[in-house]
């Protein structure tokens, strides 16, 4: 299972995208997708360490500091990238049985997943990396779940191997820093990124959301060196 520690970055994208791997579609117009991504999320959770359940009055967002001194960056509120979303899911498994391994040795391969799980363990510590797949593999579900009874459609995916890993570190860059929330918000919006939040703070307690924050940047930071990446910067929060 620990093999699985690398692709904080994948489930993490995966998470959302994951929910209608099995109903692909054509992508439709931009306005028609938006909507209901955007009512997926309570009117009740907001982003970057204001209300959501991990950060109400204590400072914190989802147990960690909030914005860049955090793993959450500037949040974006843009389209989502649902090719890149859906090409995850895809390189992961199926709709709600993702799997961190096979999407793993889909992006980088055996030999740069073995060495980054051995680099983590000896950096994290077994039980936090253990801690941090767990909450990954949640929130992948997680994610499905919420786009599915949002009625979300994602296009047919194009990316894999390397060129997916290239991506989904792009999508994560703040000022060519890698924040795993940015990435998050590029690939299913910041609302159905923060209800996630939200539901991992409930599930596994604040501080195991902090957790998978800290080692999905460092996690993409080194797959974004062993890409040749060598302009990414690691967040502070790592």
């Amino acid at each position: 299972m620990m093999k699985q520690a690398l692709v904080p970055f994948l489930a993490a994208c995966a998470f959302f995208a994951g929910a209608v791997a099995a109903q692909a579609q054509t992508t439709p117009p931009p306005d028609t997708m938006a909507s209901p991504m955007a009512s997926a999320m309570p009117t009740g959770s907001m982003s970057n360490g204001s209300m959501s359940n991990g950060s109400m009055g204590s400072g914190v967002d989802h147990g960690m500091p909030p914005g860049k001194a955090g793993g959450d960056g500037k949040f974006y509120m843009g389209t989502p990238d649902l090719d890149a979303a859906m090409s995850l899911v895809t390189a992961g498994g199926t709709p709600g049985d993702f799997s961190i391994t096979k999407a793993l040795t889909a992006l980088a391969g055996d030999q740069v997943a073995d060495a980054e799980v051995a680099k983590l363990t000896t950096q994290y510590g077994k039980a936090n990396v253990a801690s941090f797949v767990a909450v990954q593999n949640f929130a992948v579900n997680d994610a499905v779940r919420i786009a599915t009874a949002a009625g979300v459609k994602f296009p047919t995916p194009t990316l894999q191997g390397k060129a997916l890993a290239a991506r989904v570190v792009n999508l994560g860059l703040e000022d060519g820093t890698y924040y795993e929330g940015v990435q998050l918000d590029h690939l299913v919006t910041n609302k159905i990124h923060e209800q996630v939040m939200d539901d991992i703070d409930q599930k596994f307690g604040a501080a195991a959301d902090g957790n998978y924050h800290r080692i999905a940047d460092q996690a993409h930071y080194d797959l974004a060196k062993a890409l040749g990446m060598n302009n990414v910067k690691l967040a502070s929060y790592h």
